[in-house]
C-alpha cells in the first residue's frame, strides 16, 4: 500500500489545520479542508491561506486531483471554490451534507429555490466509497457526531478525522451543534480507533493549550493510551456524560453564523445583490447565549 506525503498548514486565528497530501510515485495530490480568510470586523474575505496551499502545490509539482472538505465548517469559510477556480480540481464532501443544508436553510430562512441536494459540490461521497489519489488508496468513513455530515478520509496510513478527535491532550470535539450527537460521536470514535495502531491521525483543529506549539498528528495507539477523553477505555455512557457536560460550558464558535451560510454553498459567498456586494444573514434569537 502506498502511503501519502502529508504537508500541514495551520491557521492560527481559527486554530484550523489544512492539509495537502500526495502520492510520491505519481505526484497526484489532494487538499483537505482549505480555509478562506474572513475578517468579521470589516466583512472582508481574502485568500492568504488558500494561496499558501496553492503555492506549495505548484512548487512541489503536485497534480491536484481533489479538493476535499470533511464537513461544512462552523469556524471558518471553505476555500474550496477559490482553489477550484484556479486549479480546475473537483470538489467533494460526504453525501449527508444535504441534511446539513436542509437544517441550516431553515435556520437562515433561505429562499425556497436554495438547492439542498449537494449540487454545490462536484461529488458527494457515500460511506465506504473508495478511490485513489495516484497509487494511494483512499476510503471514506461516515463519521457523524460533531455534525450529521462529517466524514473521515483514510488515505493509506493517514486518517484525516476532521473535528472528531482533537490532539490527545485536548480530547475530542464537541457534539452540540445543530445535528450533532454525543452518541454518534462516540460510535465514530470507535470506528477510528479500530484502524491500525500505527495509523497517523490528522485532526482538524488545535488551540495549542498551555502554550505549547500547535500540533496536528498522533497515532491511533497514542490516542488509545493518552487521549484525555478516551484513555482507560470509558464506556459510551461515561463518555457521553463527559462530552455533554463539557459542551454545555462552551460558547458557540465566533464565526459559526457567518461560516455555515457560506459552507452549505460549497464555499461560495451568497450571490451579489444589485450593488455588487454579497451579504450574510444573522438569525437573531435563534440560539441562547452561553
Amino acid at each position: 500500500m502506498q502511503n501519502p506525503v502529508v504537508k500541514t498548514f495551520w491557521d492560527q486565528p481559527t486554530g484550523s489545520w489544512q492539509y495537502v497530501f500526495h502520492d510520491p510515485a505519481t505526484m497526484k495530490g489532494a487538499i483537505i479542508d482549505p480555509v478562506l480568510d474572513f475578517d468579521p470586523l470589516s466583512g472582508a474575505t481574502s485568500s492568504a491561506n488558500a494561496q499558501r496551499l496553492l503555492d506549495y502545490v505548484q512548487a512541489a509539482g503536485i497534480d491536484l486531483v481533489w479538493i476535499l472538505d470533511t464537513h461544512p465548517h462552523a469556524d471558518h469559510f471553505s476555500a474550496a471554490q477559490w482553489l477550484k477556480a484556479r486549479t480546475g480540481a473537483p470538489t467533494a464532501i460526504g453525501e449527508k451534507v444535504v441534511g446539513v443544508q436542509k437544517l441550516w436553510k431553515e435556520i437562515y430562512n433561505l429562499p425556497d429555490d436554495f438547492p439542498t441536494d449537494g449540487s454545490q459540490w462536484d461529488h458527494l461521497f457515500t460511506d465506504g466509497e473508495a478511490f485513489n489519489v495516484g497509487e494511494v488508496p483512499v476510503r471514506v468513513m461516515f463519521s457523524p457526531g460533531h455534525t450529521l455530515a462529517s466524514v473521515t478520509y483514510v488515505a493509506g496510513d493517514a486518517a484525516f478525522v476532521h473535528d472528531t478527535l482533537m490532539m490527545p491532550d485536548s480530547g475530542t470535539s464537541r457534539a452540540d451543534f445543530p445535528g450533532g450527537s454525543s452518541k454518534a460521536l462516540f460510535d465514530s470514535i470507535q470506528d477510528i480507533l479500530a484502524l491500525p495502531d500505527d495509523t497517523r491521525v490528522f485532526v482538524g483543529h488545535d488551540y495549542a493549550p498551555k502554550g505549547r506549539a500547535a500540533q496536528c498528528v498522533a497515532t491511533v495507539a497514542e490516542h488509545k493510551a493518552t487521549n484525555i477523553h478516551l484513555k482507560d477505555a470509558p464506556g459510551e455512557a461515561e463518555y457521553r456524560s463527559l462530552r455533554d457536560a463539557r459542551d454545555a460550558t462552551l460558547p458557540l464558535p465566533r464565526l459559526m453564523l457567518a461560516a455555515l451560510q457560506v459552507n452549505i454553498r460549497g464555499g461560495r459567498l451568497p450571490a451579489p445583490e444589485g450593488n455588487g456586494h454579497s451579504y450574510l444573514k444573522l438569525p437573531l434569537d435563534q440560539f441562547e447565549p452561553r
